[in-house]
């Protein structure tokens, strides 16, 4: 799909990739793009910097979720992209974290997609087209060292993407998943603080890369090209691939204790 006469919500637009993609949008023509994110003063920032509608809205109500696509097309018409992209790191642990950790991982990284489906999907089918774009990370394809809650979460967010791709692709409804390691971000130092990646990219990248993934109906976008070849050596030898992460969880529990 092409962005030109578009009409796109971005949620998480209240800074990083969401307000990246959003300028990078209306560069290329979008009709109109609107972005949402819970933090009002950020998203409202945005849109008065852009000249695009800015919502203060929490992706993980339902309600609030369906009443968004309700007003945008009652203002806009059809939306034809959904970017579902709002996330966040709620801390690292394992299994010991707390049971609110994990439900608001939950809710935030897979519900809240599942929600913007849900909204926009009948009216896409109906038409025959649309596109929807869920933010997931290469931690979901891989595993973030010392963050079991977002790891799973996201890992769940790239499955329920396949699963929508599945169901609606021949309805005409476009999915991608994006999958990045480092972005420089707000959520950065905390997220990878523990783990590996092959470098820090600008979100104006990030945007670059999904814009390409979109126009050519690309399921998974992956910034990181690196990332690919690690799904394939999981792939090829799993049992490899989880001696390698646990080396990589002792050198850095060892430079944690000696920090």
């Amino acid at each position: 799909m092409e962005i030109e006469g578009r009409v796109a919500v971005i949620t998480g637009g209240g800074g990083g990739i969401g307000s990246a993609v959003a300028r990078r949008w209306l560069e290329d023509g979008a009709r109109a793009v609107v972005v949402v994110d819970r933090g009002g003063d950020a998203v409202r920032a945005v849109g008065d910097e852009l000249g695009c509608m800015a919502v203060e809205l929490d992706v993980t109500d339902e309600t609030a979720v369906a009443g968004l696509v309700e007003r945008v097309e009652r203002a806009l018409g059809p939306i034809d992209i959904f970017f579902s992209n709002a996330g966040a790191g709620f801390g690292g642990g394992g299994i010991e974290a707390p049971n609110h950790v994990w439900q608001a991982s939950w809710d935030l990284h897979v519900m809240a997609h599942v929600y913007a489906a849900r909204a926009v999907i009948p009216s896409m089918t109906a038409r025959g087209e649309g596109y929807l774009v869920h933010t997931a990370s290469a931690a979901g394809l891989l595993a973030a060292v010392g963050s079991a809650p977002y790891s799973v979460t996201k890992a769940a967010c790239i499955k329920l993407a396949e699963t929508i791709a599945i169901a609606h692709g021949d309805d005409g409804i476009g999915v991608s998943v994006l999958c990045p390691q480092g972005v420089n971000t707000a959520m950065a130092p905390r997220q990878l603080g523990d783990g590996a990646t092959d470098g820090i990219v600008e979100p104006s990248y990030v945007a670059d890369v999904l814009t390409a993934a979109i126009s050519e109906g690309r399921f998974l976008v992956l910034p990181h090209p690196e990332v690919q070849t690690y799904v394939e050596r999981k792939a090829g030898d799993p049992d490899r691939w989880l001696r390698g992460m646990r080396k990589l969880r002792r050198r850095s529990v060892d430079v944690r204790a000696d920090g």
